[in-house]
């Protein structure tokens, strides 16, 4: 009970701070509901000045498991745009929104639209005898540019009168990911080729890390989200020594304390820095958005796997929307 309590009660105050973020729309301005901050981001960037945005997964929480506490129902409620990523991670999210979105508010699957079944990915920690799909695509950066243009074409949906202003937006969005995904592909090109392997906590690059080269021959977190059995631990060590990995990645969102040991006995490296969900800094810092992220997710990578990540050097992170007139 105390646990639920203090989850109900941060989630309160994050939807209280979310409602003025950036301080970039009025109260009037149309209330789209999301999840996680990567789409609060894409959906802010295309919205500019014209939406509000609450994000109801605080950073820094594991999105897999997060269980929406009742404070939400009233902003779904009045939710002019609900944006899940969908692919069966916010299941719980898309329950509350179902059951308590007005009459004839859109609820929009972003992961379902941008990949169809047959481009499904399943892995460690997203087996396919379970039937969820791996849902991380938001940190391709090309598959990101799908989740923008849906955000556009929901928002204009509801509101025809900005079609215009989304549509520049969102232009300016989709430019910056396609210069990202060409300077991830730079950065990524001077790994050694026989580096170019990935193994990581949590299973969140499977669309990211083919795009650019990148083969994952490992995820640590097994599907149920618990810690690995020592069976599995011995196997990971084993298969980590056989290729010769310089560095196995770890996550924030995500502490391990078995990464050490894995490392440790397997001669590698241990990174303990990526995110999938967790954006850079505070809301309103210039690297607070997904590309941000991202650039300093490929940096590690790059770095760690023993290539040079210079062609992130003053990468443009900050905001791509601009004020309507």
């Amino acid at each position: 009970m105390i646990r639920w309590l203090l989850a109900a009660a941060v989630a309160a105050v994050l939807l209280a701070a979310c409602g003025g973020e950036g301080d970039q729309a009025e109260e009037s301005g149309l209330l789209v509901v999301t999840t996680v901050a990567p789409l609060r981001d894409i959906i802010e960037q295309v919205g500019g000045d014209r939406v509000r945005v609450v994000a109801l997964v605080p950073e820094g929480v594991n999105s897999h498991t997060f269980d929406p506490p009742p404070s939400a129902v009233g902003e779904l409620e009045r939710a002019d745009l609900i944006v899940i990523n969908g692919l069966n991670l916010e299941l719980p999210t898309l329950e509350l929104a179902e059951a308590n979105a007005s009459d004839g508010t859109q609820i929009i699957q972003l992961g379902n639209l941008a990949v169809s079944p047959s481009e499904y990915v399943f892995d460690f920690s997203f087996p396919e005898e379970d039937g969820n799909p791996n849902p991380h695509l938001w940190t391709a950066p090309h598959l990101a540019v799908e989740y923008a243009e849906f955000v556009r074409d929901g928002l204009t949906d509801i509101d025809p009168n900005g079609a215009s202003y989304y549509a520049e937006n969102a232009e300016r969005l989709i430019e910056r990911l396609w210069e990202l995904d060409q300077a991830i592909d730079a950065a990524t090109s001077t790994i050694p080729e026989e580096h170019r392997l990935l193994i990581t906590y949590h299973d969140s690059f499977p669309y990211f890390a083919p795009r650019y080269g990148l083969e994952i021959i490992g995820a640590i977190q097994p599907s149920d989200f618990s810690e690995p059995a020592p069976r599995e631990v011995a196997d990971l060590i084993e298969q980590i020594r056989d290729a010769g990995v310089p560095a196995i990645f770890g996550s924030e969102v995500f502490p391990s304390e078995v990464l050490d040991t894995i490392a440790s006995e397997a001669g590698a490296v241990q990174v303990s820095t990526l995110s999938d969900d967790d954006l850079p800094g505070e809301p309103g810092d210039p690297e607070n958005t997904l590309v941000g992220m991202m650039v300093e997710n490929v940096r590690t990578m790059v770095t760690a796997l023993g290539g040079d990540a210079s062609a992130l050097d003053g990468f443009e992170t900050g905001n791509t929307w601009r004020p309507s007139e």
